[in-house]
């Protein structure tokens, strides 16, 4: 897997902390911080879509407040 296989996030500040995605041929959706880089999550299409809804509609809320 070389770096052109990713893709970083347009909402990714320069430096740390930034957010790569990446897919493969299966349609499997990689995604790593650049942080910890050698640590990869893996979803599908279909859940990484559920999730970003649930984000955009605050219902992952209530696991920000410490």
């Amino acid at each position: 897997m070389s770096a052109r296989d990713w893709q970083k996030s347009s909402y990714s500040a320069q430096g740390n902390a930034c957010l790569y995605v990446s897919s493969t041929d299966d349609a499997t959706i990689r995604l790593r911080e650049s942080d910890d880089p050698d640590t990869i999550l893996t979803t599908t299409p279909t859940t990484l879509r559920a999730f970003i809804r649930s984000a955009k509609a605050g219902r992952l809320d209530h696991l920000a407040k410490g």
